[in-house]
């Protein structure tokens, strides 16, 4: 009978723990941001037109206008943590930042980790490079120097096509780069990658559309081609926000404003006016 006992006490000592826990999350709730009279946004400045250092230090873009209209819906006061993109995810799942918005692609794999908003803009990959250079599809990148910004959908796709068939989910084929020759370096930003272009330590860096093109814009020589696969399908994806999981009340909330300012057309406004600066 002790050991019975025992057990039993274990077990409530367990449900009564896990109640406890169950009753904490790491998050903020759109409640608790209203009465803090702040909601705080993890972002990555490296990526233009959908966020960037602009006139006084501060931080711009695409997102930022989206993210001021979200406080301003909500009446709270927007707070910018400028990290790197690849700790964004983490940062929300932890509670130290409210939503991610940097230009981030929704995948299967962060669906796992967070919670997405509703997709606000497509994107495409794209390979910036010199202008001389004749490079426009995955297979071309054989053997070549290939830059990425860290954690981007460009630094997923070319490290998963240097893998064998053994290392890669979903498929029993080498990557297209497998053996090639061709070797992948990561960056904190796309910008700083692709000034390693003109000393030839990269041929070219992969990275998507928008942030491709300005930089070829801004740097005399260079060029943005859209990357596609050797059968001619493109590297499609979307942009959305992201929340801690189980955030519903701050999820429904962004969506909200988003969805408003899709229909008033000011996503797309926001995006002609940052690549026209």
């Amino acid at each position: 009978m002790k050991k019975v006992k025992q057990i039993a006490a274990v077990a409530l000592a367990a449900v009564l723990a896990m109640g406890a826990l169950s009753g904490c999350s790491k998050y903020k709730t759109l409640e608790d941001i209203q009465k803090e009279g702040t909601i705080v946004m993890y972002t990555n400045a490296e990526f233009a037109p959908f966020e960037y250092m602009g006139d006084g230090n501060q931080v711009s873009g695409v997102d930022v206008d989206i993210a001021n209209e979200i406080a301003k819906d909500l009446g709270v006061k927007l707070q910018i943590e400028n990290v790197a993109f690849d700790t964004i995810i983490g940062a929300i799942q932890s509670g130290k930042g409210d939503f991610g918005a940097a230009g981030m692609t929704v995948t299967a794999e962060r669906e796992k980790q967070v919670d997405f908003s509703v997709k606000y803009v497509k994107s495409r990959q794209y390979i910036v490079q010199k202008a001389d250079s004749n490079l426009n599809t995955l297979d071309d990148l054989k053997g070549k120097k290939i830059g990425v910004q860290l954690g981007t959908t460009g630094d997923l796709i070319i490290d998963d096509n240097l893998k064998a068939a053994a290392d890669r989910e979903g498929t029993e084929e080498n990557g297209v780069l497998f053996e090639s020759g061709a070797t992948l370096k990561q960056y904190g930003s796309a910008p700083i990658a692709a000034a390693d272009i003109a000393t030839g330590k990269l041929d070219c860096v992969v990275v998507d559309e928008l942030p491709a093109k300005s930089i070829a814009e801004k740097n005399e020589g260079y060029k943005a081609v859209e990357m596609t696969y050797a059968d001619g399908s493109t590297t499609e994806e979307e942009y959305a926000f992201c929340v801690a999981k189980g955030n519903k009340t701050l999820l429904d909330a962004i969506n909200k404003t988003m969805q408003r300012l899709m229909d008033e057309g000011k996503i797309d406004e926001y995006v002609l006016n940052h690549t026209t600066k």
